[in-house]
């Protein structure tokens, strides 16, 4: 298809898997056959950065999403984009990227995609071009907090965090005033249901068990009057087929949405084989826990990357009354480089600092 819209020099930059693989996302672009000279390969760079940023400041739409319009030109790595702009602001920044993406154990194939998106946006700050690589290239979606007859399902390997996250989803939902509604069909491991049910009390929630995906529909159809169903369920080895199935037929008890807990500071490589399995079973969505404690984020990139999933809220604390965060652009970007909230959180002190110096003076 790309050869069919570009002609026979066409080259792909970049694909991501969506959907669970039912989708694909393609970045294409014609390689030019003799390398052009300074005059050319500027000319065409800074055309293809206007093109890019003219489509963010007036993007199709209510979607928060764009598409790169595809242009004739020189395909490059991220390490030559950064060699070209290495002697100007652009090229500080992209180096910053570099430096980030490398801490935090990213795979060379989403650090290229990063850095490409950074470098055709051409902005003249870090937070600016990371924001908007991972707009790009991720997708966002807080979980519902208001009423729906979506029941949602918890799912994860197992120690990732899944019985806390339902904790913190029906806290926050009974915070909101809504009628929560939680089963756990974690019935056999030893104090699973009691780990809950410690939750549950506090809340004032009757905890519901089940332990087939028939007694699951049962438990769901009994709680229709609540205004959000949570299900916790067992740590299910992804790399185990029969354990997949018997997680696949939960998902189909009811009107179910299944998403993904997944610990940060796990391999980048492993989080992605797991998150691709997961979401071939119909898993849409992520939810990250421990992000109080990783310093290395890689693994979750590596899990949207190639699970085509959706960031969700996340969790950053035990506490259950402090409850998720909700995950944006912005906000992973700054989980990536700390030190650009840390500047945004000076800079009004060192402002007030250099007034008070200016008066003194």
């Amino acid at each position: 298809m790309v050869r069919q819209t570009l002609g026979d020099d066409a080259v792909i930059v970049a694909t991501r898997e969506e959907h669970g693989g039912k989708a694909v996302r393609v970045t294409a672009a014609v390689e030019q056959p003799d390398t052009p000279d300074h005059d050319d390969f500027e000319r065409d760079f800074r055309a293809f950065r206007e093109n890019y940023r003219a489509r963010r400041t007036a993007p199709a739409g209510d979607s928060p999403h764009f598409e790169l319009e595809t242009v004739d030109t020189p395909q490059l790595s991220a390490r030559e984009w950064l060699q070209y702009d290495s002697e100007d602001e652009e090229g500080a920044v992209i180096e910053q990227l570099t430096d980030a993406m490398l801490r935090h154990g990213v795979p060379d194939e989403i650090t290229d995609q990063v850095i490409s998106c950074a470098t055709v946006i051409g902005a003249d700050d870090a937070e600016t071009a990371l924001t908007a690589a991972l707009e790009h290239l991720y997708s966002f979606r807080p979980l519902p907090q208001k009423s729906t007859s979506t029941a949602l399902m918890v799912v994860g390997p197992p120690g990732a965090g899944k019985t806390l996250a339902v904790a913190k989803l029906a806290a926050r939902g009974v915070m909101n005033g809504l009628r929560v509604a939680v089963i756990t069909t974690d019935v056999i491991r030893a104090g699973g249901v009691e780990q809950l049910a410690a939750f549950t009390k506090i809340l004032r929630i009757d905890l519901q068990k089940a332990s087939s995906a028939q007694s699951l529909r049962l438990a769901i159809e009994n709680a229709r009057t609540a205004d959000q169903i949570l299900i916790d369920t067992a740590g299910y080895n992804p790399f185990a087929p029969d354990e997949m199935r018997d997680l696949a037929r939960l998902m189909t008890a009811g009107d179910i949405e299944p998403v993904m807990v997944l610990p940060a500071g796990a391999d980048a490589d492993e989080s992605g084989e797991m998150a691709r399995v997961y979401a071939s079973l119909g898993v849409r969505a992520m939810l990250p826990t421990r992000l109080d404690i990783a310093r290395r984020l890689g693994g979750l990139l590596g899990a949207a990357h190639h699970g085509g999933l959706i960031f969700a809220d996340a969790s950053n604390t035990p506490k259950v009354a402090e409850g998720l965060i909700g995950l944006s652009p912005r906000r992973l970007a700054h989980l990536l480089m700390p030190e650009l909230a840390r500047s945004q959180t000076s800079s009004p002190a060192s402002s007030v600092n250099t007034q008070r110096h200016k008066q003194n003076a």
